[in-house]
Order: structure tokens, then sequence, then C-alpha cells
């Protein structure tokens, strides 16, 4: 019948338990046993040794073997009787030099010659040993018999029944066994413990099941685009999925790793670490937005999830731009009714030519300003986002100037990289100039290249940055404005346009602005490619109505 192993692994734990502890228990009685019956046959061998001795001291002993003949009633036989009662010796057997028993337990034996070798002893020398002989095996031990002068005129052997040192040593067994039993049970216990413990947190589950869970875990951790990065108590990192190294820019060495090891410091590294509390924050890595969630585990450990709002980032941007475009034609739409009634009345009163030349004046006035800004700045992306950024700076009150020395060609190697540094600027700047009261609000953007480098520099009217917080305003999460309900998160902005600044090995800085205000300036680095001649443009500063001031 074929034995089948258990499945789960609670009674597979419990199995081999209980199979470990009794072979152990087996192994110690029988290694304690071992011993225990070479020492009961060293003390059996010890104590016929020591009656053959005190037997062979006495002095009539010998006399006797000398004067008197070898017979049944003879006074060596009735000597060596009386110490064999008197010790429970199996046997106290007197010899002479020839080998001839002087006394035997067996009567018969008297006469004879002895059954084992005795040339050792007669030869000088003590015996013991185990061995068998007329009554069967016994520890014995041989003793040489000398007279007052030293000679050796016989010997004296004495036996001490093997039976029972056996008993002795079988007596022993039944106590052995109680021990060992009830360490056997003790054991058992402790197993079914254990087994007890592994089933509650294993949930019974089988061992063929717990591969296939931990399979299935490997394949939907480094199968899902969000990353996922485990900690132990220590804040060593224990698990890094493909898609956490691949917005953290991590490698497989990370794993064990310290987390201030393997990134550089920050607000990225202070949100993984924890030392950052919060639900959703945002964090900035590599030029990528990212969405962090930690949750600590039973261990002591935590959890960090990740998730790469990049590009909802930059979608939510250009949906407020859209929003802000949206907000300027409305307003535009306004405009254009009172300009279009205007039209209508001049044409009612008859006045014709001045109708032509208000309509000529209005669309020459717009298409100036888009025509002018595109003059300036050769790529079309660019161009279409000053445009749309001088709409809304218009509807809330500010004139976006673009500065006389403004000339970029169209050699940008990456243009949105350059919308969402410029974007940024300037929304920062509108929300500065819009805010803080002054008479004339203004933003005024220089964008111009240096070889292939690309120098954008967005300044305006709002109240400045202090000297303290020149620094602290790029980091991520840091802004000076509270957030509202209808935001998607502050300090993001500014954080992107650092990062995107050393991605191409530029810098980004904020100083102050002469009369009041602030200068953001970020330089850019083989941002831009060869660079065509370009014609110089007339050095005009343009407004967001397209008039020179």
């Amino acid at each position: 019948m074929r034995i089948h192993w258990p499945r789960r692994v609670f009674a597979q734990v419990l199995t081999a338990q209980v199979a470990i502890t009794t072979g152990v228990m087996v192994l110690a009685t029988g290694l304690f046993l071992a011993p225990l019956g070479h020492a009961l046959d060293d003390q059996a061998m010890r104590r016929a040794l020591a009656i053959a001795q005190t037997a062979a001291a006495d002095p009539e002993l010998v006399r006797d073997l000398e004067h008197t003949a070898p017979a049944a009633r003879g006074p060596v036989q009735s000597s060596a009787e009386r110490i064999r009662r008197a010790t429970g010796a199996l046997y106290v057997v007197v010899m002479d030099t020839r080998g001839v028993r002087w006394s035997h337990t067996n009567a018969t034996e008297i006469g004879r010659h002895v059954s084992t070798d005795p040339s050792r002893t007669l030869a000088g020398q003590q015996v013991r040993q185990i061995d068998t002989g007329t009554l069967g095996r016994s520890a014995r031990a041989k003793v040489p018999l000398r007279d007052a002068r030293g000679a050796i005129v016989g010997a004296v052997s004495v036996g001490i029944a093997y039976d029972s040192v056996h008993g002795l040593l079988l007596s022993a067994i039944p106590g052995l066994l109680r021990y060992a039993g009830a360490a056997l049970a003790a054991g058992v216990l402790a197993a079914v413990a254990v087994a007890r413990s592994l089933r509650r947190r294993t949930h019974g589950v089988a061992t063929a099941d717990i591969s296939a869970l931990l399979d299935e875990r490997e394949a939907m951790l480094h199968g899902i685009r969000e990353g996922v990065v485990a900690f132990d108590p220590r804040g060593r990192i224990r698990l890094v999925n493909d898609g956490a190294a691949r917005l953290l820019g991590l490698t497989a060495s990370a794993a064990g790793r310290a987390l201030d090891e393997v990134l550089p410091p920050g607000r990225t590294t202070d949100v993984l670490a924890g030392r950052v509390a919060g639900r959703d924050l945002l964090a900035v890595c590599g030029g990528r937005v990212l969405v962090a969630n930690r949750v600590p585990t039973r261990d002591g450990g935590a959890v960090v999830t990740l998730r790469d709002r990049t590009e909802l980032e930059l979608l939510g941007r250009e949906l407020d731009s859209t929003q802000g475009l949206l907000d300027a034609l409305r307003a535009q739409d306004h405009e254009h009714a009172n300009q279009l009634h205007t039209v209508r009345g001049l044409l009612e009163l008859g006045r014709y030519d001045t109708a032509v030349e208000f309509v000529a004046e209005v669309a020459g006035a717009h298409r100036a300003s888009a025509e002018q800004i595109a003059e300036r700045v050769h790529d079309p992306l660019l161009s279409a986002l000053l445009v749309g950024k001088a709409a809304i700076a218009a509807e809330r009150g500010v004139s976006l100037r673009i500065s006389p020395t403004t000339l970029l060609p169209d050699a940008v190697v990456d243009p949105r990289d350059l919308v969402t540094v410029l974007g940024n600027l300037i929304d920062n700047a509108l929300d500065a100039a819009a805010e803080h009261r002054c008479p004339e609000p203004f933003v005024e953007v220089e964008l111009r290249a240096e070889g292939c480098t690309a120098v954008l520099r967005v300044s305006d009217t709002g109240p400045g940055v202090p000297p303290a917080m020149r620094d602290r305003i790029f980091a991520e999460g840091w802004s000076t404005k509270s957030a509202t309900a209808s935001s998607r998160g502050r300090g993001i902005g500014l954080a992107l346009v650092r990062r995107l600044a050393e991605r191409y090995g530029g810098m980004a800085r904020v100083t102050a602005r002469a009369g009041g205000g602030a200068v953001f300036t970020v330089v850019l680095p083989e941002a831009l490619g060869p660079v065509v001649e370009l014609p110089p443009a007339a050095p005009r500063q343009l407004t967001a109505t397209g008039e020179s001031p």
C-alpha cells in the first residue's frame, strides 16, 4: 500500500517533526545504551578481578595447593566455594601451573584442564575479559597465585555471570524508555503547536499552492506598470518591481540597501522613507511627476506604491491653458460683439469709410500681434503658446510682453520640454502679477539662443521671492499658494522646470527684478540644433495687443 505524503504545509511540518523527533530519540537511546553496556561489562570485570585478587592473597589457599591433591572435598575446593558463595560469583576456579583445576562450581570438572588458555596468567599477567567457558558466557578475571617467595604456583580465575550483567542493562531500559517517551511526547506537542501556528499563517494552503501563489505574485508585481517598493523594518529595500525601477531609475542591486544609498537627497527620498506623512503625495524624479502612497506592514516595514502622473500633469496643464483660452475667447466674444455693434451703427449712419477704417484697424492689430511673435519665435509650438498666454494675460488684466532681445530659431531639439518650462514660468508669473496690486502689471518673456543653448527668462511685477526662499521654491511639494479644492496639487511646476534643466545639464534660478518682482532664468544647454542665420529683427517690444509701448 502506497503511503501518500500530505499536501498541506501544516501536515507536512507535523509529520516531518514527529519523524525527526522519533528518530532523534531512538538514536539518543541507542547512543546511551551502547556506553551503558560497556560500562556494565567493565564494572563486572573489575568486580571479578577484585575477588580473584582477594582469593590469591590468602596464604592458606597457596599452602593447600602445594600440600594437597585436587579433590571434590579437598581444602582448595572448600575455600573456593566459600569465596564464591560470599561474593555471588558464578565460579571461583583455582588451577596449578599445568592448568589443571583444583576447584570448580561443578565438582566433576576438578582435575581436568581449564577450557581457556591460562598461559598469560601463569606467565604473571592479570587478565580481564568477556569469554565463554564450561558455565557459559561470563565476565572473568585471572590472577597469578604466588607462594611466600613470589614464585607462581598456580592461578585463580573468577567469573561473573554475563546474564546478570545483561539483566542490569535490561533493567535500565524501561526507565530510559520512559524518559525518552516523555521527551518524544514533548517534541510531538511542540511539533503540533508549530504546525498549528504555521497553519494559521498559511491558511491551510498546500505547498504547491504556495509556490503557485509566489509565482503569480512575482508575475503580477513585475507585470504592472505602477511602481512597488517594499522596505524591511530597518528601512532597507526588500523588493523593487520593474515599474519602480523604471520610475526611480533603480537597478537590481538596490535590493538589500538603504534608500539613501540609491537615491539622492530630496523630497522623493523623504516621501519613500516615510519622513513626509500623507496620502497621494506628489514627488518629482527624473522629470516625472509621481504620486506616492506608503502603507506600513505588520513586521514594521512598509510598501510604497508609485503612479506616474507625468502625462496627466501635462494634460492637466494643457486643459488649464485651453480653459484659459476659452475664457479669453469668451471675453473677446463680448468685445467683438461691441465692435460689431459699432460697425453696424456706422453703416446705418452711412459712414462707410469710417466703418472700413475701424474694421481694418481692429483686424490689423490682432494679426500684427501674432505675426510679430512668430517673427521672433520660429518654433510653432512655442509661438502658439505665447499667443495663447497673451490672450489669457489680457483677460486677467496683465500685459504679456515679448522682450526686444527675443530671437529663437526653429532648431529646438524637443519643443515639448521648452513648452513645459515656458508654460510653467508664465503661469507662475501671471499668478504673481495678477494677485499683486500695481498700476500696470505685466509679464515679460525673453527667449534667445546662445549657440546650441536656449536661454529662457520670464520676469513679472509680482511681490518677488525673498532670498531665503529662492532655493526652496524649486522643491517638490513646496508652494507659496494655498491649495484649493479644484487644484490638482501645488509645488510641481517649478520642480519640473528645475529637473528638466538639470537633465539638460543646465540650471534654473530666480533673482529680484529691478523695480520689484522676480526674474526666473532657465538655461538649457544642447536644447537647440544647428542654428541657421536669421535676419535681424527690429528691436521693438511687443505687448499682448501687438502694439509697441
